[in-house]
């Protein structure tokens, strides 16, 4: 077994899955080592690894910029996405039943990653996001197709207390009849937040209600910072 899928075992799922039902998200420890977010940081500069890059100011998604990693990913990338897919799919699966939805996930990525070539979805979707001082990603949702994971991840690779400054996770849920609730979360150096792709299932006074979700980064106030974003879906 690797360090990376040892930590990803040793983690309490649980716990994991209780506060994502209770606050719409829920933070992983570190599970990759420094060395390994820095070499995944320097990749930033290789045009090679990608298999396209993003100016997110161009398209107005915010001011920074992104890209798509090329198969074959990167073996940390790699090994996380397959390694936090099997923990993952019973909390997807549990959210699809509490939404009234049909859909369910299999036990591995493999698995799903063949549903998502059958519905014309072969393009990888882990990336890299690099933000500057005044960078920032306006509130959004990673669709790529008619197939999504209804679960995501980032994980900050630069170090807040050294790297950069400003630049919290945030999170926008919105329910029928209510406003909008905003989260903003501060996430520490190789922290990994697990997060809706596009909507969760709240409790309102009848029932379940379906919430709208978005993600997004707020203004960095100075220095440099760089995520690693997991999605499970790949993209047409």
């Amino acid at each position: 077994m690797s360090a990376i899928t040892d930590r990803i075992e040793t983690i309490d799922w649980q716990s994991v899955a209780q506060a994502f039902q209770a606050d719409g998200f829920a933070l992983l420890p570190p599970l990759l080592d420094r060395a390994t977010r820095r070499d995944l940081i320097a990749l930033e500069c290789d045009d090679a690894v990608f298999r396209t890059r993003i100016d997110m100011a161009r398209y107005r998604f915010g001011v920074g910029r992104y890209g798509y990693f090329a198969n074959p990913l990167p073996a940390p990338v790699g090994e996380l996405r397959a390694g936090l897919y099997p923990h993952l799919a019973p909390i997807a699966n549990d959210m699809m039943a509490t939404l009234g939805r049909d859909i369910r996930y299999p036990p591995t990525l493999a698995a799903f990653l063949e549903r998502c070539a059958e519905a014309g979805q072969m393009k990888p979707t882990p990336l890299l996001l690099r933000y500057t001082a005044g960078g920032h990603n306006r509130l959004h949702q990673d669709l790529y197709g008619p197939l999504a994971f209804p679960i995501q991840a980032a994980m900050l690779l630069s170090d807040p207390q050294q790297d950069f400054s400003g630049g919290a996770f945030l999170l926008a849920e919105t329910a029928p009849r209510q406003q909008t609730r905003a989260e903003a979360v501060t996430l520490q150096a190789g922290e990994t937040i697990l997060f809706p792709t596009a909507e969760r299932a709240i409790p309102g006074a009848r029932g379940w209600l379906r919430a709208r979700m978005r993600h997004g980064v707020s203004r960095i106030l100075g220095g440099e910072r760089y995520t690693l974003g997991l999605i499970f879906h790949d993209a047409a």
